[in-house]
């Protein structure tokens, strides 16, 4: 019902203010009226059980639906395609209580949201949770959204061993150049009527849609990582539409995605000799070095001898670098990559590094569609490189100070460079009076979404409260810093803010003595959801 009375008054809203000038035009958008309220209604989401997957179990409590949005934004009444949302409703009846949808975004791009939706439900106080319909949505091209884009046969794309992502001469970096170049020659032949139209702005737009079929006047919205920009874009699209805001772990708004690899580069590095150094510390445990050079020269020279002696014939450098950016993203996996690194340097055996990749490395076909969405919308949000002489000489000189990322960073987006569909240019994120105030929550050492973008983006939206986590890991709330679940949990239940300058101290580092907890199967952690570029996890 509500999302009728949205869209007719936006007609009235039109009727208003041309009537006065042309009497045709309000006669007109008078007929339109009807139509417009049919098809809205028409649009309304229909919630149904959601259908079981093979081999999982999910929440009585979770339902799923689907919403049409246009393919094209500039021909709304053309070919659609279609999203798919689940949600876990709110306890309490609609009234004073009730505080609407919260639509909720992992990262990626290219990241099904749906697999987010029970884990936020389920990890904020019930008096919060039961307020709320938490919604989660797979955005266009991903996971149950149709279509759901591949490009390659994942098997074969993701093949173990690959070749070695640091080039060691120009022949060795031709073939990898011509893989990035066959993946985007196989995107372009599958779905060049569908890339032009995967960006964020029409992530966003989407996203309003949702919003309009739940027949919500305004929705709050909780992303993370790259989930923050796209929260960013619909809040500078549509900020009259937004109740309450939460970013976690912020992408920076300002560069181009190219230059913001660069910087993750650095931040890569940082994060990894923290590990390093950890690992230094607990030189009792994992005897690999006393010192962040001791310990650097047994991981470097791992990796090396990885290349010719592939660990159970599959761990080569490349699925080494694909496992080991983790640590990167949380500390909460070093006790385990620790061990596996040392069992291999020490007793050469490779079980615990096979066991790693495959829980944490390896590459299926879903990584596979989140991978061709990732480079879908960030090849198309900004401007790319074309030449690769650029490539080559950022690369090379980045690789002297971050020898970590550097290579596989480059690689895992050198598509861009061979893209069908040329880079545009992106909403330009900013401010306005009819948005509320609102949260970020970033971590000082985060690598994947550095500090940096959490300072441009309270630069940005003057009225936002940042609050700084001392530690590291990307994705700081609800994930085991109580601190920081306290200020998201206050602004979420009544939109209470933190005062300026507020900071969390650091979640303690994990003990060498107890892994990570491990579920069966492949890892999906909460903070691996909240990856910008979820190439690991």
């Amino acid at each position: 019902m509500k999302r009728v009375v949205v869209v007719v008054a936006g007609v009235a809203m039109l009727v208003a203010g041309v009537g006065s000038a042309n009497g045709t035009a309000v006669a007109v958008a008078a007929r339109e009226a009807p139509a417009a309220a049919r098809q809205a209604a028409a649009a309304a989401v229909t919630w149904a059980a959601c259908p079981k997957a093979p081999g999982k179990s999910a929440s009585a409590e979770l339902e799923c639906a689907t919403v049409q949005v246009p393919l094209d934004y500039r021909r709304p009444k053309a070919q659609t395609i279609k999203l798919a949302l689940n949600r876990i409703k709110a306890k309490v009846p609609s009234g004073s209580r009730h505080l609407g949808t919260l639509l909720i975004n992992p990262g990626g791009p290219g990241s099904p949201g749906r697999n987010l939706t029970e884990y936020v439900a389920s990890s904020l106080p019930a008096d919060v949770a039961e307020r709320y319909d938490i919604v989660g949505f797979d955005p266009r091209g991903v996971g149950g959204s149709e279509p759901a884009i591949h490009c390659m046969d994942a098997e074969t794309f993701y093949k173990a061993p690959r070749l070695d992502q640091i080039p060691r001469n120009r022949t060795h970096e031709k073939a990898l150049r011509s893989r990035a170049a066959r993946y985007a020659e196989a995107c372009g032949d599958r779905w060049s009527w569908l890339l032009p139209h995967l960006t964020t702005e029409n992530s966003a737009r989407d996203m309003d849609r949702i919003r309009a079929a739940l027949g919500e006047e305004k929705i709050s919205y909780f992303g993370y990582s790259y989930g923050t920009y796209l929260g960013a874009v619909y809040a500078t699209l549509f900020p009259g539409r937004i109740k309450r805001l939460v970013m976690d772990s912020t992408v920076d708004p300002s560069g181009s995605w190219y230059t913001l690899n660069l910087r993750q580069n650095r931040s890569f590095e940082r994060r990894h000799r923290q590990f390093l150094a950890w690992t230094a510390r607990h030189n009792d445990v994992y005897k690999l070095g006393s010192t962040v050079k001791q310990t650097s020269f047994a991981f470097y020279a791992m990796r090396d001898r990885l290349r010719s002696h592939p660990a159970g014939g599959v761990v080569g450098p490349s699925e080494l670098d694909d496992t080991f950016a983790l640590a990167g993203y949380t500390d909460k996996v070093w006790p385990s990559f620790a061990q596996a690194w040392s069992s291999y340097v020490r007793d050469g055996d490779a079980s615990g590094l096979t066991d790693i990749y495959t829980r944490h490395g390896k590459n299926d076909a879903a990584d596979e569609n989140g991978y061709a969405v990732y480079l879908g919308v960030e090849c198309s949000d900004a401007r790319w490189p074309r030449k690769w002489e650029k490539w080559r000489a950022d690369m090379t000189r980045m690789h002297r100070k971050a020898p970590f990322l550097t290579w596989p960073n480059a690689w895992y987006n050198a598509p861009c460079a061979f893209w069908p569909v040329r880079g545009g240019t992106p909403v330009q994120v900013k401010d306005s009076p009819k948005l509320p105030p609102f949260l970020i929550l970033q971590s000082k050492d985060d690598a994947a979404t550095p500090y940096r973008g959490a300072q441009e983006m309270a630069e940005r939206f003057p009225r936002a409260r940042l609050v700084v986590d001392q530690g590291g890991n990307h994705g700081v709330t609800l994930a085991g810093n109580a601190c920081m679940d306290r200020h998201l949990v206050a602004y979420l239940r009544d939109g209470t803010l933190p005062r300026d300058g507020s900071s969390c101290a650091a979640a303690q580092q994990p003990s060498p003595a107890v892994a990570a907890p491990q579920a069966a199967g492949r890892s999906r952690a909460p903070t691996c959801w909240a990856c910008s570029a979820c190439w690991t996890c």
